[in-house]
């Protein structure tokens, strides 16, 4: 069967979501191949920044190895002045060499068509069609749905199809945007368009409002505004105008979710209402207040609005008019840019959830090489931890960037999540940053129904260390004890924290009742060492100051067995100075001893030792230190043989080579719990609840066992 090297994306019509498409068909690519590129034969003239929105946004967020000038071809208005003089053959032969040049220099490369924003839509669908032919790029269509019947949406699909016809592309797959069919139509659709006996591929994705409304971001660079407070809150969603020229007992009676306000800078009275309402929980939650007319709100005004404590409300101010600014809003609508992770987020769960990626990677016949990525590694943990379905507690439920990593987990359905906190204090911070965490579970530790249960448990555990029960309700009152019982009580799988808490805070509950595995006296961790076309284990990096040669030997076996959970085949290395029999010394003899125990415990695995980095890691030194081993030139297990050389090294290959460090991973433990950094970043949460479960699956698949 043929392999194809590239994909095009064309929609049907302006405004059919093929951005949203493009970015999950790209997420899916990236998982499958290192190094996809991304290309638009015909762009239009970007309006904002002056880069086109959909290549901007997918140079960003995947960090792809191009330049900006490679990703394009033509504007449409350059497209149309080579048409019209006659030259529609000039302009398919510059976009085919474009094109060429970037297949030979990328593994696969993805396109996407016009943004139908001409005056003749047919003759710009025809024109995406030939593209695509003189590529040789089979075809994804998007389309919508929106306030469509079946009949029409099966009609239009039929002409549609007989117009690709004589353009002879290979549809593999078709989305259908903003509509909600039932299973049966959705059958009958695919038996309708079925080729070659096969059922076509077609998909439904549900609207969701929040893909197509704008933000109060989008807002201030369409209108290029001044930003005169709550310039941390420019990702809120804008639902509807309001134009508040009325006086202000009436403009509260008309106040709506999710609108904007409109009114003239002189208002004052207008926009201290609306402040007043958003801090109200009798009011619907507005989105912000657009000021008019260039007119800023009097320094007394501006006074007392600073010193308001936590106002959470954009304002704006535009030099527009009133009625040149609602003009000028119709032609803004909600693009998906870099920075807005919500949207983002939003975007590729939908596409996941709705969209079989792998139905369509088998039909491009996309193979995957030995190496991994980074980003294909965190998408294959994102994918790994969706299916393990695990409940995963987080024990500083108050933190903000804890509740940013909620609503995106939760738009992932990566995990079960449960936050614990003061209830109101975690609903009102994320009322607060515009979150949205109701598939969450609210916990407060102290008036839980569990409490009492789990303070007896507790002292049962610990009545050998003289824990009394007045004891024990006080330490249950602390979230990280409470969520590590949590999972000792089994209702939770596994438990992160440390975004707030030292590491010692984090993990002494487990030591106390979780308790290490059989087999294990100690409890270690690895990084998870993503570099550009691998991923390495390092342990111990994080816990561990001075392993004995017994400690080492487990934490080589429990290394080889996180890098087995992850998908990474252990080939395992222990680290020394020297290189088998080379050197001596009382270091070099811990190591030798540890790799005798390891052997012993695990005879089944690659192990070499000791052996220097070099010698593990370059397949030309290791012909030369260690020619006939199976670890030396290729280990993928790094044992370091204390915390002073892994720390160090661990930060010195994630400097120097710009490696993603995952981690630390805890292992050797019953059950998963997972330590955040306190510098950790919201995309570090992710990963590390994302690993937690995947953990916490291969624990149970083990039990079952």
């Amino acid at each position: 069967m043929h392999q194809h090297h590239g994909l095009y994306i064309t929609a049907t019509s302006a405004m059919s979501g093929k951005s949203a498409i493009a970015l999950g068909t790209m997420q899916m690519l990236s998982r499958q191949m290192r190094d996809v590129a991304f290309f638009r034969p015909i762009i239009n003239e970007p309006q904002l920044d002056d880069r086109d929105p959909d290549i901007n946004l997918m140079l960003e967020h995947f960090k792809l190895r191009m330049d900006y000038s490679d990703s394009f071809a033509y504007t449409l208005a350059e497209a149309r002045e080579i048409i019209n003089h006659g030259s529609r053959n000039l302009l398919i032969e510059n976009i085919l060499q474009k094109f060429k040049k970037l297949q030979a220099e990328h593994d696969f490369v993805l396109c996407v068509g016009t943004d139908f924003l001409g005056k003749d839509p047919v003759s710009e669908f025809e024109l995406n069609a030939e593209i695509a032919a003189n590529l040789g790029c089979p075809v994804i269509l998007v389309t919508s749905g929106d306030n469509a019947s079946y009949q029409d949406i099966h009609e239009s699909l039929r002409l549609t199809m007989d117009s690709l016809q004589p353009y002879a592309v290979e549809v593999i797959a078709t989305v259908i945007n903003r509509v909600d069919l039932s299973q049966t139509q959705l059958d009958d659709l695919r038996k309708s368009f079925a080729h070659d006996g096969q059922p076509a591929m077609i998909y439904t994705v549900p609207n969701d409002p929040t893909i197509g409304r704008a933000t109060m971001g989008d807002v201030q660079k369409g209108l290029n505004a001044e930003i005169l407070f709550g310039e941390n809150r420019m990702d809120t969603l804008v639902g509807d105008y309001l134009v508040a020229a009325m006086h202000v007992d009436n403009f509260l009676s008309y106040v709506a979710k999710d609108q904007l306000i409109i009114s003239p800078g002189d208002r004052s009275d207008i926009l201290l209402a609306a402040l007043a309402a958003r801090q109200s929980t009798s009011k619907p939650d507005i989105a912000g207040v657009l000021l008019t007319g260039g007119i800023r709100p009097t320094e007394e005004i501006c006074t007392l609005i600073k010193g308001w404590p936590g106002v959470p409300l954009p304002v704006l101010l535009t030099q527009h008019h009133t009625y040149r600014t609602i003009m000028a809003l119709q032609e803004i609508y909600g693009l998906i840019t870099p920075g807005d992770t919500r949207k983002i987020n939003t975007v590729l769960g939908l596409y996941e959830h709705y969209v079989n990626g792998k139905e369509i990677s088998n039909r491009l016949l996309c193979k995957t090489g030995g190496r991994m990525t980074p980003m294909m590694f965190e998408f294959e943990l994102i994918e790994r931890a969706k299916n393990a379905k695990m409940r995963i507690v987080l024990a500083e439920g108050e933190e903000e960037r804890i509740l940013q990593a909620t609503d995106i987990l939760l738009r992932r359905e990566v995990a079960e999540i449960t936050l614990l906190g003061k209830i109101d204090i975690i609903r009102q911070k994320a009322r607060d940053l515009g979150l949205d965490i109701e598939g969450a579970t609210l916990i407060d530790p102290a008036t839980s129904p569990k409490f009492e249960d789990y303070a007896q448990t507790y002292c049962e555990l610990r009545k050998s260390k003289g824990i009394t029960i007045e004891q024990a309700r006080d330490v249950m009152r602390d979230a990280t004890y409470y969520a590590t019982m949590m999972v000792k009580k089994d209702d939770a799988d596994g438990m992160v924290s440390g975004a707030i808490n030292t590491t010692a805070h984090t993990i002494r509950p487990a030591f106390e009742f979780i308790k290490t595995r059989s087999g294990y006296s100690v409890v270690s961790s690895v990084f998870l060492m993503c570099l550009k076309d691998r991923v390495l284990v390092f342990g111990d990096c994080a816990v561990n100051p001075n392993p004995t040669a017994q400690q080492l030997a487990e934490i080589a076996v429990a290394s080889a067995r996180t890098a087995e959970v992850f998908g990474v085949e252990p080939r395992v290395a222990m680290l020394s100075y020297s290189t088998g029999t080379s050197g001596k010394g009382a270091d070099v003899d811990v190591v030798v001893e540890a790799t005798r125990i390891a052997k012993e415990m695990a005879p089944e695995l690659a192990l070499e030792g000791p052996i220097q980095y070099d010698a593990a890691i370059d397949p030309s030194v290791a012909k030369t230190k260690l020619p006939n081993s199976k670890v030396a030139g290729k280990a993928t297990v790094f044992i370091f043989p204390d915390l002073n050389t892994g720390n160090n090294t661990y930060k010195a290959v994630q400097r120097a080579a710009g490696a993603v460090a995952i981690g630390p991973v805890l292992q050797g433990l019953n059950k998963p719990v997972n330590d955040l950094s306190r510098g950790c970043t919201v995309p570090d949460i992710v990963n590390t609840v994302a690993i937690t479960a995947v953990q916490a699956a291969a624990e149970k698949n083990t039990a079952q066992k």
